[in-house]
């Protein structure tokens, strides 16, 4: 039986398409043509062997196996990167504090620390999961390099990523029904917070009644309530867990809510090279938990 050895370079911009939501855009990012990137495109299904993409609407989405092809994807490349940072950078040394919102500590942790840690095992990194306030507290301080911030507040040099829609968010399994003659159970932060100003001043402008119905410290809190059915909670769509799901804002009779910024902001003085490093792997990782949001591309 022949082996199949896939091209790095077609991989790099199938996962460029993907992360991009087009593969004209994905051209300019390889430096490519866009006639070129669709023959690499026509090239991964020959070898493939299966279809990958289908029609939707009047972009193309993936089909199951092109989901599969893009996950190897994504590590093959990343996986040929992280040697070329390795091998290049094995002397780099330093030490790197980052800070993470709650919704990241996931993703982030695991993924980009654990490639970062790989690449360059002489710096060392010391990670924080906190809430907004504190994570700008400590960037104006000098007690934090980098770190993951909702908004855009803040002295410190701030690099915008992106802007997610704000969600309201409910249990999975319990299903949601407002009773229009009981305010609606929120849940929220025992402290203030962004994403619940949003929703309180969207009900209000509503004129739908609303009360506090659970609070907690944490995000893992939060999730726990929704899951439960005692309330609804607002979020983006990033670092849901299975237990929770976004409702849909029609259906429910609920208002619509504002995106909210997601931005790297970094202390000054930042700019050692390991510290240029962490931030463009925390850079790339959050835009592409961005772009797996986007279901149609163009």
């Amino acid at each position: 039986m022949s082996h199949v050895t896939f091209d790095l370079a077609v991989l790099r911009s199938f996962v460029a398409g993907m992360d991009l939501g087009s593969f004209a855009k994905a051209a300019d990012r390889v430096g490519r043509s866009t006639s070129a990137i669709s023959a690499q495109i026509r090239k991964l299904e020959e070898q493939a062997g299966i279809t990958l993409f289908r029609k939707s609407g009047r972009g193309l989405a993936l089909t199951d196996a092109g989901e599969v092809m893009l996950a190897y994807a994504r590590r093959l490349v990343e996986l040929n990167d992280e040697a070329a940072v390795a091998v290049r950078g094995v002397d780099l040394e330093g030490w790197i504090r980052l800070g993470l919102q709650e919704d990241f500590g996931e993703v982030v942790l695991p993924d980009v620390l654990g490639r970062f840690a790989r690449a360059h095992p002489k710096v060392r990194i010391e990670a924080r999961v906190a809430r907004n306030t504190e994570l700008l507290e400590r960037i104006d301080a000098g007690q934090l390099d980098l770190a993951l911030v909702w908004g855009t507040t803040g002295a410190a040099q701030m690099q915008p990523l992106a802007s997610p829609s704000m969600r309201w968010i409910g249990s999975s399994t319990v299903p949601w029904q407002n009773d229009r003659n009981e305010p609606l159970p929120l849940i929220a932060f025992d402290r203030p917070c962004l994403f619940h100003s949003a929703a309180t001043s969207a009900l209000d402008r509503a004129g739908i009644k609303w009360r506090v119905a659970f609070t907690s410290p944490s995000l893992s809190g939060l999730w726990a309530a929704a899951a439960a059915g005692l309330g609804l909670t607002v979020r983006t769509c990033y670092g849901l867990p299975a237990t929770v799901r976004t409702l849909d804002e029609a259906e429910h009779a609920l208002p619509t809510l504002p995106a909210i910024t997601l931005a790297l902001h970094r202390a000054p003085g930042s700019a050692s090279p390991p510290i240029a490093r962490l931030a463009s792997l925390v850079v790339d990782s959050v835009r592409e938990t961005h772009a797996s949001t986007q279901m149609v591309f163009a």
